[in-house]
C-alpha cells in the first residue's frame, strides 16, 4: 500500500509540473506573439506616417462647409479635418456630386445649381474657412507640395455627368472651377452614357456612350481631367476605354469576382483597365465588399415600389443644424430619401403588411454582414493578383454610403495600412496602392493634355 500511495503521488507530482511547463510554455508563446504584434503595428505606423495617403471618393455637403459649421470641427461626417488627422489621412477628393433626375432642360438646370454649390464649398473651405489646414490641388504637384507643407489637401471630383446638361462647354467651366476627374453616368441613365443600374433594370438608352458622351470623352482628354468609369454600364466602361487617349480610373469600384453587383468590376473590365493603363481605387462600400444574395436587391425594389416608397436620389436636403460629434444635433443628411421615412406615413394596416413581407424578404435573402477590413483587402489582394499592384487603389465613399467594420470614418484610415502590412505588402507597393498609382495616371492625363492642346 505505501509503494502504491508514493507512486500515486509521483505521477500527481509530475503531471502538476507538466502542467505548469506547458503554462508557462503558453505564457511565453503569449508574450512571444504581442511582441511580434507591437512590433508590426510600430512597422505599420512609420509606414503610414511616411507614406502619401489619398482617398478618391468623399461625398460633401454644403451645409458643412459654412463659417458657423465646417470641417474644422469634428462633425458626424465620416470626413473632415479632425478625423484626417486623427487617421492620417493626407489627401480627400471631395465630390461635386449630383444624383441622376430628369433628362430635361429644368433637370440640367437644377443638377447645374446642385454641383457649383459643391464646387463653391470646396473653394470655401480651402480659401476663406481653413486656408492654413486644407489646400486646393489641381495638379500632382499641387498634392505632393501641399501635403509637405503639413496640410490636408482637397481635389475635387465630378461624379455624375449629369449637370453639364447639352452644352459641352460646361466641361471647361467645371475644369476652371477644380474638377479633376468626371464620370460620365451615375445612378440612372445621363444623357452622356447608360448607367450600370440598367443590368438591374434591363433597360438600355444607348447601348453605351451617346453620341455627346463620346464627345465629351474627347474633351476631357483635351482638357486633362480624369474620366472616371465607376458608375456607368459595362459596355460605357469599354467604349470610354477605347476611345479615351488617357488612362482612366475607377474612382469607388470593387471585384465582381468577389462581390456580384453592378457597380464592380468584371475580370473583362478590369484586364480592359489595365491595357489602358488605368487604376481601379478599390472601394470600402459594405454591400459592394460583401454582396447580398442577388435576389434581395430586386425583392426589395419591387416591394418598396408596390407600396409607394421609391427613393428620390435628387430630392433637395433642407440643412439639420450643425452635426457636431457629442451634441444632439441631428446626424448629416444622407444622399437620398430613405424609404423607411415613409413607411410611418402609411396606414396601419399596410405598415403591417410592408413589415410582414419585408420579414419574409429577410428570412428568405438575408442581407450579407457588414464587411470588416480584411474582406476589403481580400479585394485589394485580389485585383493586385489579377492586374498587377501598379493598376490598384483606395477609397472608401465615405458620406455616400460607403464605410466597413475597422474603416468607418478617416479617423480609422490606419486599420488599411496596418492589415496591408499584415498582408506581406511592402512599403513601396503600400506607397502605390494609397497614391502613387491614382497620381501617375492623372500625371499622364496632363501629359496627353498637353499634347492635344
Amino acid at each position: 500500500m505505501f509503494f502504491r500511495t508514493k507512486l500515486v503521488v509521483g505521477l500527481c507530482l509530475a503531471l502538476a509540473l507538466a502542467a505548469t511547463g506547458l503554462r508557462q510554455r503558453d505564457v511565453v508563446l503569449h508574450a512571444l506573439q504581442a511582441q511580434d504584434e507591437t512590433a508590426l503595428i510600430a512597422r505599420a505606423r512609420a509606414i503610414h506616417e511616411r507614406v502619401l495617403t489619398l482617398d478618391t471618393h468623399n461625398d460633401i455637403e454644403p451645409e458643412h462647409f459654412t463659417t458657423s459649421c465646417n470641417y474644422t470641427m469634428r462633425l458626424t461626417t465620416q470626413v473632415n479635418l479632425p478625423k484626417m488627422r486623427e487617421g492620417g489621412l493626407d489627401v480627400s477628393f471631395m465630390i461635386a456630386y449630383v444624383g441622376q433626375g430628369p433628362l430635361t432642360p429644368q433637370g440640367y438646370e437644377d443638377a447645374y445649381r446642385q454641383a457649383v454649390a459643391k464646387f463653391e464649398a470646396v473653394h470655401r473651405l480651402t480659401e476663406q474657412i481653413a486656408p492654413k489646414e486644407i489646400g486646393l490641388a489641381l495638379t500632382p504637384a499641387d498634392v505632393r507640395k501641399i501635403a509637405a507643407s503639413g496640410r490636408k489637401v482637397a481635389v475635387i471630383g465630378i461624379e455624375n455627368g449629369y449637370p453639364i446638361g447639352l452644352d459641352i462647354r460646361r466641361v471647361k467651366e467645371f475644369y476652371d472651377r477644380g474638377g479633376r476627374y468626371m464620370s460620365l453616368a451615375h445612378n440612372g441613365h445621363s444623357q452622356l452614357a447608360d448607367s450600370n443600374t440598367g443590368e438591374r433594370d434591363g433597360k438600355w438608352l444607348y447601348g453605351g456612350l451617346s453620341p455627346l458622351g463620346k464627345q465629351v470623352i474627347a474633351e476631357l482628354n483635351r482638357l486633362g481631367i480624369m474620366i472616371d468609369v465607376s458608375h456607368p454600364s459595362k459596355g460605357a466602361m469599354m467604349q470610354a476605354v477605347a476611345l479615351s487617349k488617357a488612362p482612366v480610373i475607377a474612382s469607388h469600384s470593387a471585384a465582381r469576382a468577389l462581390a456580384n453587383v453592378s457597380r464592380n468590376m468584371d475580370d473583362e473590365m478590369l484586364m480592359a483597365l489595365k491595357q489602358n493603363g488605368g487604376v481601379i481605387q478599390t472601394v470600402a462600400y459594405s454591400t459592394y465588399i460583401k454582396a447580398d444574395p442577388p435576389q434581395r436587391s430586386p425583392a426589395l425594389t419591387d416591394l418598396r415600389r408596390e407600396f409607394g416608397l421609391t427613393e428620390t436620389p435628387n430630392r433637395e436636403r433642407t440643412p439639420t443644424g450643425c452635426p457636431v460629434e457629442g451634441t444632439t444635433a441631428s446626424a448629416a443628411p444622407g444622399r437620398a430619401t430613405s424609404p423607411s421615412d415613409a413607411v410611418t406615413a402609411l396606414s396601419p394596416e399596410r405598415r403591417a403588411e410592408y413589415q410582414r413581407r419585408l420579414a419574409e424578404i429577410n428570412a428568405k435573402w438575408p442581407a450579407a454582414p457588414r464587411a470588416t477590413v480584411k474582406d476589403f483587402v481580400d479585394h485589394i489582394d485580389y485585383l493586385v493578383k489579377l492586374i498587377g499592384v501598379d493598376h490598384v487603389g483606395i477609397s472608401s465613399d465615405f458620406d455616400g454610403g460607403g464605410g466597413i467594420d475597422g474603416w468607418n470614418s478617416a479617423a480609422e484610415t490606419f486599420n488599411v495600412t496596418l492589415e496591408l502590412v499584415r498582408r506581406g505588402y511592402s512599403e513601396e507597393d503600400i506607397s502605390k496602392l494609397w497614391s502613387g498609382n491614382l497620381l501617375r495616371v492623372w500625371e499622364q492625363v496632363e501629359q496627353v493634355a498637353k499634347g492635344l492642346q
